[in-house]
């Protein structure tokens, strides 16, 4: 039997093709308002909930403004929508977001808000600048909340909270990056000391590619006793401050991964197959 003949490089690159494939699904973000309490405490002028809507914010405008960044977070009344305490928000999507553990570290959307990372270089006030490469410790300037709790509804009625002990403070981790990818997860295992040290260029390279925000995962809901609930798919995500208070500046769904990427690495597989069998 005369055996076919593929190239030895040529699994290994259709798999890596595949592997480091990234879905180009266009972003979902939330597109309504359902409801604003603007709580105790909360940052006085910002109380425009439809600042939440649409793409978190790439650049601040106006004379002082500039690319958002992790250091240099958004701070306009018309980017933020900020929560005192007892206050919630509660935002609609168009197209449901699918509970999928398939998503990048398993999460299925995005918060943002509007905390970023303490520059800890001397500033000089001849130059206007920092001394040397800006770089922190990892403390988070803006981060005012002490306690926060998400919930997930797939009909805008029945709400499920987000197990407390998993999901992570709103406004807080990870801190914005305009450049980056709204729709990537940060890697949930990175804390604030991973930070530490670290310029703008280290904090892109953790965050790889990833355009920062807080993730959750719809897995995480619970009743009101505390049992979990299965959800296949929600449509809206309320988000309450239980003490301090929180700015939200956008919540974005993780993008399903495309017929492409999924098709290379089925390529991939069948190629392998093949050569096995030869």
């Amino acid at each position: 039997m005369q055996k076919s003949f593929i190239p030895r490089f040529v699994p290994a690159l259709v798999l890596a093709f595949g592997l480091s494939f990234k879905p180009f699904s266009v972003a979902q973000f939330a597109s309504s308002v359902v409801s604003y309490n603007s709580g105790v405490g909360f940052q006085s002028g910002y109380t425009t909930a439809s600042s939440a809507l649409g793409e978190p914010s790439r650049v601040t405008p106006g004379l002082f403004g500039g690319p958002v960044d992790p250091f240099n977070a958004a701070y306009l009344a018309s980017q933020v929508v900020s929560i005192g305490t007892g206050g919630s928000l509660i935002l609609q999507f168009d197209s449901p977001i699918l509970n999928n553990p398939a998503n990048a570290f398993g999460r299925d959307f995005n918060i943002f808000g509007n905390a970023g990372f303490v520059i800890t270089n001397e500033y000089s006030l001849e130059t206007f600048d920092w001394v040397g490469t800006p770089a922190t410790d990892g403390t988070l300037y803006g981060a005012d909340a002490a306690s926060t709790r998400v919930s997930v509804s797939s009909d805008g009625v029945n709400f499920y909270t987000l197990n407390p002990a998993l999901a992570p403070l709103v406004d807080s981790l990870f801190a914005t990056d305009g450049i980056g990818d709204f729709g990537l997860p940060v890697n949930s295992s990175l804390t604030a000391s991973s930070f530490a040290g670290k310029n703008l260029a280290d904090i892109r390279a953790l965050y790889n590619s990833s355009g920062g925000g807080a993730s959750y995962d719809i897995s995480w809901a619970q009743d009101g006793l505390g049992q979990s609930v299965s959800l296949g798919s929600i449509e809206f995500v309320r988000v309450e401050v239980l003490a301090g208070n929180a700015e939200i500046d956008g919540i974005v769904a993780v993008p399903e991964p495309t017929s492409l990427s999924l098709a290379m690495l089925g390529a991939g597989a069948l190629i392998v197959a093949r050569r096995k069998r030869a």
